[in-house]
Order: structure tokens, then sequence, then C-alpha cells
């Protein structure tokens, strides 16, 4: 290296915000740059002094990050406690000359500051909050944004704020991430934000990271050439980034996201190029990302499991939807939004009786949107013309409950007279008393939902013996 570009090197460490340690293979300390010294309670002098093994026995580094790769050979990330009793995030990196360990950077940023950082970040958000609320312009944005919700039901006032920031990002690429507990809606308004964006007729790609199996993820990501590895498409496969070249890449449970892609879509979002897998030709992709998540990526990052710097990457606009117990006024809209789908689906106008919507007001919902939409089809497929509240007394943890309706009597279970009968075997009195049982309920319930709910098994096995049994409903 010439003297031109140590001098380069010595000044971005020095001058840089995160505290950087270089050191030998052998655990020498060889640099620090001057931030260390207040962070981990040591001149630079002593540090370059000292090696990473005799730092860690003396609690300066509890533990080492650069040891870490010393005894692995990777990159390794960890949340690190110093020598003054500080916290924080280190990241170190093997260098390699002819495969062998020659050196280790480090970089760590002290929690405290990220903590600051995230206290400001939050107070610039609840500025702009404000500002949304006291503007006249977003009041007249806000009258003309219930024609361009689709079918997106916004009636609290939580909600169209979140919705009057999402309008306002999407013709931006700035990347979202979408906070919130399971089921509120988070692919919901991710495709909102994409239908607003000047994307819009790119395509949408919507991807569950917690659904592709982590040995077929960075083929399924990134593609693949032909023969890459064993069982490969002869033809090779694009990726699903590839695919939303034009359009908006969605990441849903993106803290499910593996490390080793995490690396790969940190450069991918960096300098907007990927390789497919067996490729060593690099392609330039044009996406807009969004990302959703119902985990605390924070304490990812502390565990270890979420890269610090991918987190900055994809934290740019954070948006937290609330749950569903914190904007009741939605529900209405949700309720009659359902019932509509499910009419239009199976052919038929059932109503909501007016007795039940206190029962749906009053419940928490902890699944949410999702829980209930799928208590309103259970109950959909478990009634007559009318749907009433006492459809919903039933066994499960998202079963809305309400005092005035009486409780559902489940139909009796036929008492089996005698069901060891002379010449049987177990099998065939198992086989005779589940006959008179799934036949007295096909006589007293409507669906194959609700006998199902009454076994408590699955919708589908209940078909599958009412076929082995050649029985049907009567109702």
């Amino acid at each position: 290296m010439s003297t031109i570009d140590s001098l380069i090197l010595k000044t971005i460490v020095d001058t840089a915000h995160d505290h950087f340690f270089v050191v030998d293979a052998d655990g020498q300390v060889r640099h620090v740059s001057p931030s260390a010294a207040a962070v981990y309670g040591m001149s630079c002098e002593a540090l370059c002094a000292s090696t990473v093994q005799r730092l860690e026995a003396d609690g300066v580094l509890d533990p080492s990050v650069s040891l870490e790769v010393i005894r692995s050979g990777r990159p390794v990330q960890l949340v690190q406690r110093t020598g003054t009793g500080r916290r924080v995030i280190a990241q170190a990196h093997p260098i390699f000359e002819e495969g062998k360990l020659v050196a280790v950077v480090s970089r760590s940023m002290d929690l405290t500051d990220l903590q600051l950082l995230q206290q400001e970040y939050a107070l610039l958000q609840q500025r702009f909050s404000d500002h949304l609320k006291n503007s006249q312009a977003i009041e007249r944005e806000d009258s003309t944004l219930e024609h361009e919700l689709d079918e997106l039901e916004v009636k609290s006032p939580l909600m169209r704020e979140i919705a009057l920031l999402l309008r306002r990002v999407a013709p931006t690429d700035a990347t979202v991430m979408m906070l919130g507990e399971s089921g509120v809606g988070k692919t919901a308004f991710a495709r909102q934000l994409h239908r607003w964006s000047a994307r819009r007729d790119g395509a949408f790609i919507d991807i569950n990271c917690a659904a592709i199996p982590e040995n077929l993820f960075e083929a399924e990501m990134f593609g693949y050439r032909a023969g890459a590895f064993s069982g490969a498409a002869p033809g090779g496969r694009i990726g699903l980034i590839e695919q939303a070249a034009g359009g908006t890449l969605f990441l849903d449970e993106i803290g499910e996201l593996p490390l080793g892609v995490q690396t790969k879509l940190l450069k991918a979002i960096q300098d907007g190029h990927i390789s497919r897998l067996g490729d060593n030709q690099s392609r330039r992709v044009d996406f807009r990302l969004v990302v959703a998540t119902n985990q605390d990526l924070n304490r990812r990052v502390e565990e270890g499991s979420f890269r610090l710097d991918l987190y900055y990457r994809l934290n740019v606009i954070p948006v937290t939807l609330p749950p569903l117990r914190e904007r009741r006024e939605d529900i209405p809209g949700l309720v009659e939004r359902q019932l509509r789908r499910l009419n239009r689906r199976y052919g038929q106008e059932k109503l909501l009786d007016r007795s039940s919507w206190q029962s749906l007001m009053s419940k928490d919902w902890p699944g949410n949107v999702r829980e209930l939409e799928n208590w309103l089809e259970r109950a959909w497929l478990s009634s007559d013309d009318i749907i009433h509240a006492t459809t919903f007394a039933s066994t499960g943890p998202g079963a809305p409950q309400t005092q005035e309706a009486a409780p559902v009597e489940a139909p009796e279970v036929p008492a089996i007279q005698r069901p060891l009968r002379e010449g049987d075997g177990l099998k065939d009195a198992l086989n005779r008393t589940e006959h008179a049982i799934l036949a007295e309920l096909c006589e007293t319930l409507s669906s194959t939902y609700a006998i199902a709910d009454r076994l408590g098994i699955s919708q589908p096995s209940v078909v599958r013996k009412l076929k082995q049994h050649e029985l049907r409903i009567q109702r």
C-alpha cells in the first residue's frame, strides 16, 4: 500500500463515528480509532500495546469480537460490554491473503448513541405528525383520501394520519418499514403504497421471509444460472428481486431473513446490483423496497441475528400500524367489507343481526384484522340468512363474548348403546361409533365447518370422514 493510501485509510479510521480496531491474526492490536479510548476505558497507546486475548481476559472486551473471528474465520456481529460498563454492537470481518487469515477489522457503535438517534427520530416523527394535523393543505388531501383507498377501511384518525403519511412518501423511492402486530394489515397497506407510487404499473412482489426454507432462500431471492447446483432448472431461474424490477419488492417477516442473505440484500440495496448463484455477471435491478415485521428488530440486532447496517438501511421511514383494539372505529367498515366479500364469493346475501355489534365492538381481537375476518367467515358459514352474535360463542382464543347472548348449546353427541357387538374388534366398534356421531351432527348442524368446530378437528378432516362414511349434511 502506498503512503498516500495509508494516510487516507488512517484519516478514515481516525475521523469515523464508529470505533475501529485493526488486529493481527495472532490477536495483537495494531490500530484503534481515537474515539475507542472513551468507550473502552484505555488510551489508544495502551490498547495497541495489548492483545485481544488479554483485553478479553481483563474484561475490557466482553467478549472480543475480533477473537471470535480469529477462532471461526467468519464475520461476526455481537453485543459487547466494555470495561467502562457500556454496551456496544460490534462487527468484525476477516482479511485473507492467499487463503490465510492475516488481519481482522472490527467496528463498534455505542448503543447509547443508537438510542439517542432513535429518540431524535421519534421527535422528528412527532413534529411531522403535528404538521399533518395543523396543515390546511393536508386537510384538503384528507377530504380526497376516501376515494383513493380502494378496499382499505380507514375511519379512525390514527389510521387516516398513517394513510396520509404513506401517500406523501409514495412518489419517492424511500424504503418503508411496516411495523405492528400480526394481522394488522401491513401487506394491505404495502400494496396501497405501491398503487400510489410511480411504480404502480410495475410488479408488486410479495415475499414472506418466514415461508421459504433457509437452504433455498438465496436461490429464490437472487436466482441462479443453469447448473449452479444439483437440481437446478436447466435454463436457470430469475430471482424474486429481478422480478420486482420497475416495481415494488415487499419483504414480509423481514426479521426471519437468514444472516447470509442479509449481507447480499444489503449489497443489492447499496449499489442496485445483484448476482445470480453461479454467475459472475452483475445485473442492475431497479426496485422499491418495502419491508414488514412484527418483531423487535432492535433486540434482534443486539442478539446478533440481524445486521446493524441493514437495519439502518431499512429503517428509513418506519410506519407503525396500531392494533385493532386501539382503532375500534375501523371495525364496522371491516365487518361490512368482509360480509360483501363473503356474499359475492358464495352467491348469497346474508345479513348481520344488530345485536352482534356490541360483541364485535367490545372484543379486543388479539389477532387483529385477520382474526376478525376469519371469525366472520366461520360465522357466515355456520349461520342461516342472519348472522347472530351467538354464532361467535364458540371455542377458540379469539371468539367474541357478549353478556346478553345466551350460550350456544352444542348438539348432544348420541349415546352409543352396547358399542362392542358380538364378533366385533376395537376398530369395528370405533368406526360404528364415529359413523353414529357424524350422522347425528349431519342432521343438527348446517356445515362441515360447524361440525369441525364441534368435534375439535379440522374441516378437511370432516369432509374426508363424511366421504368415508357416505354421509351428507341434511340441513
